[in-house]
C-alpha cells in the first residue's frame, strides 16, 4: 500500500482556551508518533489552502458569515460554551479542507493507494448552518460532496468511529442518497442523536454502544450492521471519520476500546475499498483528547493504511 499523510503546522494557530481538550498539542503528539522509522515510507505532504468559498458544498449560503462573525481580530472567540474560535482560526480551516482535497485528488487519479489527513480543528458535528462540538467547518462531507462534483463519483461512504456521534454529518447527507454514513458512537453523550431510527432516506446506519463497552461490542456492531450495509451500498471511495476518542484513557467519553480496535476497524475497511473502490480510502482525523491514547491509535489505523499489519 501506498499512503499519504497530509497536514499543515497552521492547525496549530487555532487557539482554545487553556485546558480546552481540542488542543494545538494533539496534532504535535501525531506529528511526533508519525515520525518512527516504521513510517519512513509515507509520503508526506504539506497541505494546500483552499478558497473557502467551497464551505457552500456542505453548509448554506451565509455559513462563512457566521464563522466571520464570531471570529476576534485578535485573541479568542467563543461560538458557544464548547466551541471557540481565533483570529487565525480561518488559516487552520483553509488548510484542513484543503488537506482532504489534495487527498481526494492523490487517491482518485491513483498516485496513492489511501491517505490520512492530520489536521485539526475537527469536523463531524459542524451541521448545516451551524458549527458546534468544537468544530467550525464540516471537512469530511466538503470533501465527499467535492468527490461527487469533481471526480464523478455516484457512491461515497463515510464511516465514522469517533466516540460522538457526527451530527452534522448526518445533518448534511440525511437526504443524500449518493452519500452513505455509518456511525459507531457511545449512545447517551454529546450530542445526543445519532439513534437507532435515524436512517435518513436510508442511507444512515447509526450504531449506538452502551457505556463502558469494549471491543467485543463495538466489532458486533460492525460486522452485524455497518460492514454489510455499506458492502451492500458497493461505494466508489470511503471516507473515514477518524476519532481516537472510544479509547478506554479519552477523558470526554466511556468506552474501552483498546488502540487495537482502531486497526481492526481500518483492516476491515481496506477489505471493502479492496473488494470495491480500488482501495481508494481518505481518512481524516476528528476526535481524540488523551494525547497518548491519540498518539497510539494513530500509529495503529495509519500503520494499517501503511502496511496492512496489525502490531
Amino acid at each position: 500500500m501506498t499512503t499519504l499523510l497530509v497536514s499543515h503546522p497552521q492547525g496549530l494557530n487555532h487557539l482554545v482556551p487553556s485546558g480546552h481538550p481540542e488542543r494545538p498539542e494533539r496534532l504535535l503528539a501525531i506529528e511526533k508518533a508519525l515520525f518512527q522509522p516504521r513510517f519512513n515510507n509515507l509520503i508526506r505532504q504539506k497541505a494546500i489552502e483552499i478558497d473557502l468559498e467551497i464551505v457552500e458544498l456542505a453548509h448554506c449560503k451565509n455559513y462563512l458569515k457566521i464563522l466571520r462573525d464570531a471570529r476576534p481580530a485578535e485573541g479568542i472567540g467563543n461560538i458557544d460554551a464548547d466551541t471557540f474560535i481565533s483570529a487565525a482560526s480561518f488559516d487552520a480551516i483553509a488548510s484542513g479542507v484543503g488537506a482532504g482535497l489534495q487527498a481526494l485528488d492523490a487517491v482518485i487519479l491513483g498516485e496513492v493507494d489511501n491517505a490520512f489527513c492530520a489536521i485539526r480543528p475537527p469536523g463531524h458535528h459542524a451541521e448545516i448552518d451551524r458549527p458546534m462540538g468544537f468544530c467550525l467547518i464540516n471537512n469530511i462531507a466538503i470533501v465527499a460532496r467535492e468527490a461527487i462534483r469533481k471526480h464523478g463519483a455516484d457512491r461515497v461512504a463515510i464511516i465514522d468511529f469517533d466516540v460522538h456521534h457526527g451530527n452534522g454529518t448526518e445533518d448534511i447527507f440525511k437526504q443524500d442518497k449518493n452519500v452513505f454514513y455509518a456511525s459507531s458512537h457511545q449512545m447517551d453523550i454529546f450530542p445526543g442523536t445519532g439513534k437507532l431510527e435515524e436512517e435518513g432516506v436510508g442511507n444512515i446506519v447509526n450504531c449506538p454502544l452502551e457505556a463502558g463497552s469494549n471491543g467485543v461490542a463495538m466489532r458486533e456492531a460492525y460486522e452485524s450492521r455497518i460492514f454489510p450495509a455499506l458492502e451492500n451500498f458497493s461505494p466508489d471511495i470511503i471516507l473515514i471519520s477518524a476519532g481516537f476518542d472510544a479509547d478506554k484513557r479519552d477523558p470526554l467519553a466511556g468506552l474501552n476500546w483498546q488502540s487495537e480496535d482502531f486497526a481492526w476497524i481500518t483492516g476491515k475497511l481496506m477489505d471493502i475499498a479492496d473488494k470495491y473502490c480500488n482501495n481508494r480510502i481518505i481518512s481524516m482525523l476528528e476526535g481524540g483528547y488523551d494525547l497518548n491514547a491519540l498518539a497510539d491509535g494513530s500509529i495503529k489505523h495509519v500503520n494499517m493504511l501503511n502496511s496492512g499489519i496489525s502490531e
